[in-house]
């Protein structure tokens, strides 16, 4: 049998003492030695046989059945092992006959394979992607680990089921028709690209995913891979942008009306202040008062809508939150009445924030009086005050965060929540859910304004019968950092308003303002020169003629607003003082004109704060009664 297959890689050894009895030409090839070299020697000692089954096993299978096969490493004579599939058959009277073949390149080739496989299995278990492997039957065969963790299921909840059971209705019925369509007539529906779908876990929730599918054959099979991304954090944020970028359209146009409105209601209060004064005691005298009470109502509602467009002016202070909110729940609680419980939680020693102390409170109230008309029949509200720290992590995620520290203030109530549709329009100027005459529509627009300008950022969780929770972020900073800043407006008039006999350049580009202007000033007794413009009011400034004060609107048309067109004119004349005044206030043109003019005045403006401003910058004593 040896001589027949000498071709072959066979050896012949004895049981007894593994002593090489025949080694064919198939085996000289194989491992090296020749015939002459091998016959006579130990088998275990010339090729060093490893087993990777155990070696009894071996010992035992020729006992009990004549044969065994398995597969060992021997040596080849250069000294590099072999992986050899072999086949023993034990020969009477003592000796055993090994047939020999060399699978080094298959097991190399294996372990090329089983290496890729890792290797890919390891990219499909930790990219962020799942996928979903099915054959031409919709059946699912693979089932990835973000898979598991998108939908919820377990590969052995999944696996053999159709993969309709991960769409919701109306898909899950006609995925099959789909299906069958493309292996019919080859028409792709989603085949090849991307698109939008939804899927549905494990829950029921229903959430947005982009589904890619690509196409194989093996075997004479068709297998369809999807690739699936969940694009839930990603509408959200879209969403978000939306919301702000509306919210921010909105507060450019309130802004914008409410300064106009300043402008009509500072010549009608002007006016109003001037016709009282020359009226006798009496109803005439009353009617106008009336008309001026109205008019400050005026300015208190288009204050809101500045608030809101993020242009009101803002007196920010050093303010420790904890404290400041402590000070003011004795207010909130008689807000809130006796049927609604008030916590306030405190978490932290330091809590300090830049902010303007009234519109704060303003603000809290404002939240107060929303909850308490959320908790009809009683509840509670629960303000917690906290240290918070947003990481630059998080700020890839949420365009409108910046990192830093900051003082968390959030406001809880157990009303009645709010619907999606409410929520989405919840800052909204003018939208409420109150009943007529209940509310003007302005609180959380003005909260939401107030916050943002402030450098802070807001948000709002609520769900039907779960109650509504407004968060407020606002930048913490040190205690020792205290800047100071001016208020921007005076106090209410006075009796006898002071006046002067000084020389005032008025810059106003709206006619009616201006003249109001010039004529509070020339009652005052001052001396009065007019300008529609910022280069009109250049070239009278670069005139050889005394001017004391100018007085300019921050806003005008022809690209030089009132901080500039005032560096302008103290480059002509160091020594002039400086006096802004404005419908709103950017904070980069306030900052800037406090910084370089020294104040400005808010319209609308009554004549005792115009007279009071202009007295602390010329000097108490350069003017007249």
């Amino acid at each position: 049998m040896a001589a027949l297959l000498d071709a072959g890689s066979i050896i012949i050894y004895r049981t007894s003492d593994g002593v090489i009895s025949h080694w064919s030409s198939g085996s000289e090839a194989l491992y090296g030695w020749t015939r002459q070299e091998a016959v006579g020697r130990v088998l275990q000692e010339l090729l060093a046989t490893g087993f990777v089954s155990p070696r009894a096993a071996m010992g035992n299978a020729l006992a009990k059945t004549g044969t065994w096969d398995g597969e060992v490493q021997q040596r080849h004579r250069d000294g590099h092992m072999l992986a050899i599939a072999s086949r023993m058959i034990a020969v009477p009277p003592g000796s055993v006959l090994s047939i020999n073949h060399d699978v080094s390149d298959l097991k190399r080739a294996q372990l090329e394979i089983a290496r890729r496989e890792a290797h890919l299995r390891s990219i499909l278990e930790t990219v962020p992607e799942a996928m979903v492997v099915i054959d031409e039957k919709g059946t699912i065969d693979s089932f990835s680990a973000a898979a598991e963790r998108l939908f919820g299921y377990s590969t052995s909840e999944v696996h053999g089921n159709n993969v309709r059971m991960l769409m919701p209705p109306p898909d899950r019925e006609n995925h099959d028709t789909y299906l069958e369509r493309y292996l019919t007539t080859g028409r792709r529906h989603i085949i090849g690209y991307g698109r939008i779908v939804t899927g549905i876990k494990k829950s029921g929730e229903r959430f947005p995913m982009e589904l890619a599918i690509g196409e194989t054959i093996a075997n004479g099979q068709r297998i369809f891979t999807g690739f699936i991304r969940d694009l839930t954090s990603r509408h959200k944020l879209e969403e978000e942008l939306r919301q702000a970028q509306k919210m921010e359209a909105i507060g450019q146009l309130t802004g914008g009306i409410a300064h106009d409105f300043n402008n009509l209601l500072t010549v009608i209060s002007g006016n109003l202040e001037m016709i009282e004064r020359r009226a006798e005691p009496g109803s005439i005298r009353e009617l106008v008062q009336a008309a001026q009470e109205a008019a400050d109502d005026g300015a208190r509602l288009t204050g809101q809508l500045l608030a809101f467009g993020r242009r009101q002016p803002l007196n920010a202070q050093l303010a420790d939150i904890s404290q400041l909110v402590a000070h003011f729940s004795d207010l909130l609680r008689r807000a809130l009445g006796e049927t609604i419980e008030l916590r306030t939680v405190v978490t932290g020693s330091s809590n300090h924030a830049m902010v303007d102390a009234s519109q704060l409170q303003n603000a809290l109230l404002n939240l107060a009086l929303n909850a308490r008309d959320a908790m009809p029949r009683g509840g509670r509200l629960t303000v917690e005050i906290s240290h918070a720290e947003i990481a630059l992590a998080e700020t890839g995620t949420r365009p409108d965060m910046r990192p830093g520290e900051y003082v968390l203030i959030a406001v809880s109530d157990t009303g009645t929540g709010m619907t999606p549709a409410v929520r989405e329009r919840a800052f909204e100027p003018f939208f409420t859910t109150k009943g007529v005459g209940a509310g003007t529509g302005l609180g959380l627009s003005m909260v939401y304004g107030f916050v943002t300008q402030s450098g802070g950022l807001i948000r709002l969780e609520s769900e039907p019968g779960h109650g509504t929770t407004v968060r407020i972020y606002l930048p913490g900073v040190r205690p020792q950092a205290s800047p100071e800043t001016t208020d921007g407006n005076a106090r209410r008039e006075p009796a006898r308003p002071p006046g002067g006999t000084e020389t005032i350049l008025v810059v106003e580009d709206e006619p009616r303002v201006r003249r109001v202007a010039v004529a509070r000033l020339r009652d005052l007794g001052y001396e009065v020169i007019e300008a529609s413009n910022a280069a009109e009011a250049l070239a009278t400034a670069g005139e050889a003629r005394t001017i004391d004060l100018l007085f300019s609107d921050v806003v005008m048309p022809g690209g030089m607003d009132g901080g500039t067109l005032a560096a302008e004119i103290r480059a002509l004349r160091p020594g002039i003082k400086v006096l802004l005044t404005s419908g709103f206030a950017e904070p980069s043109i306030a900052e800037r004109g406090q910084a370089e003019t020294g104040t400005w005045l808010r319209k609308p403006y009554t004549t005792a704060a115009l007279a009071t401003r202009l007295r602390t910058l010329l000097g108490p004593g350069a003017g007249g009664g």
